[in-house]
């Protein structure tokens, strides 16, 4: 009995011998199977990773060549407009420097200068020369007066007149001299008939408050209407044509701080202003 169990053990030992052996060479074939597997996994992982940045280079580029397309187009655009402008600036300029040279030549003679303003009839500029041509040839003609101020620019006249030349201190009762000036505004107006007139009252910082005189606005109004008063019944100039106003003293064109700055701030303003019918008017008549 004790040597056949003897013999199952041996028989049991061996078997086991021969099944590590076995296990062994399995699991050696295994690990190697397994880095296998892991270094197919990192390099598919690698190739994938390349892939994708390939990919994205691709799509940077085929985005690059679109905005480079993009930008042909837009300097093609560009170069086109520039060649017209270039065109056009080419055409302006010849003709500006043709209408210089004209301008001079015609500039030179009074009646070659009034033929210039009909040809150009139809331009603004020529429309402002022909109001500056013609009313300030009448405007010099009696008004030169250190304390009248006479001003064209572009189509509207502007008479600014001392308050001393026209009022007495204070109120809005006209001097006597004030007669002999609105005379001389009065021949300039009704030699232009179809002008519209705008007196506006100005007073300086200083406030007044009278029995007669609410305040600095109610001055320069009332002395505006005075100035309408007597351009309309004295003068025969018709008051549809007039407007009256008061800017009182916020319309300065110094500081009030001295009393000389405030002298310059006390004025009446006349302001002469054409319509565009009256510019074709002026542009249509024939030189004297």
């Amino acid at each position: 009995m004790k040597k056949l169990i003897l013999s199952f053990i041996a028989v049991g030992l061996l078997s086991s011998c021969v099944s590590k052996k076995e296990y062994l060479a399995l699991e050696t074939t295994h690990q190697k199977t397994k880095d296998e597997l892991l270094a197919v996994k990192a390099n598919l992982t690698k190739c994938l990773i390349d892939k994708e940045k390939e990919q994205s280079l691709v799509t940077s580029y085929k985005n690059k060549i679109s905005d480079l397309e993009s930008t042909v187009v837009e300097l093609k655009k560009d170069k086109k407009k520039t060649l017209e402008f270039v065109d056009n600036l080419t055409v302006l300029t010849k003709g500006a420097n043709d209408n210089i040279k004209e301008t001079l030549i015609q500039l030179s003679k009074k009646d070659q200068y009034i033929k210039y303003i009909r040809r150009a009839m139809s331009k603004k500029d020529s429309l402002n020369l022909a109001v500056a041509f013609h009313l300030k040839k009448e405007l010099k003609e009696g008004l030169d007066d250190e304390d009248i101020e006479i001003n064209v620019e572009k189509t509207v006249v502007f008479i600014s007149i001392s308050d001393k030349l026209l009022f007495k201190s204070g109120s809005y009762s006209v001097t006597d001299k004030a007669y002999k000036v609105l005379e001389k505004v009065a021949t300039v107006v009704k030699g232009q008939p179809e002008m519209d007139i705008l007196i506006e009252g100005h007073t300086d910082a200083k406030s007044i408050k009278t029995e007669f005189i609410q305040d600095n606005w109610d001055l320069s109004a009332k002395r505006a209407t005075s100035i309408a008063r007597i351009l309309q019944h004295r003068f025969k100039v018709k008051p549809s044509r007039m407007s009256a106003a008061g800017r009182s003293s916020y319309v300065p064109v110094a500081p009030n701080d001295t009393e000389a700055n405030m002298a310059k701030n006390r004025r009446t303003k006349i302001i002469i202003m054409p319509k565009l019918d009256q510019f074709f008017d002026l542009l249509e008549e024939k030189a004297e």
